[in-house]
Formats: structure tokens, C-alpha cells, sequence
């Protein structure tokens, strides 16, 4: 398993934990988008967009390479 894979998914043992994972940072995202025009501050979308699209991709090559308990 890859260092960004491992590090992206650490103590996280199952797909439906991952996807909960990925699937609330996602709209955490999504959230910030609203909150960061009102704010004039785009540092929270910034950051979470990129850790969301992360998160899928670990999953995805896990997915890949069959390695859920």
C-alpha cells in the first residue's frame, strides 16, 4: 500500500467507514463554499476539496487492490 494511501486512510478498516469519511468531508466542501463568499475567506474550501478528492481516491485503489478487511 502506498504512503498517501495509508496515510489517507489510517485506523479506517471498512469501505462504508471511508465512504462516511469521504462522503461528510464532501459536504463539509460543499458547505464552505456559501461560507467562504460571505467571509471572503476561501481557505476552509481551499483545504477540504482537495482532502475530499483524496480520500475517493484512496478508496479507489484499495478498491482496486482488494485490500478491505
Amino acid at each position: 500500500m502506498p504512503l498517501w494511501v495509508f496515510l489517507g486512510l489510517m485506523n479506517i478498516e471498512t469501505r462504508k467507514g471511508a465512504m462516511i469519511l469521504f462522503w461528510c468531508s464532501f459536504a463539509f466542501a460543499l458547505f464552505c463554499i456559501p461560507l467562504s463568499w460571505y467571509l471572503n475567506d476561501w481557505w476552509w474550501f481551499g483545504i477540504m476539496l482537495p482532502v475530499s478528492l483524496w480520500y475517493l481516491f484512496s478508496i479507489k485503489w484499495v478498491d482496486k487492490h482488494a485490500l478491505w478487511d
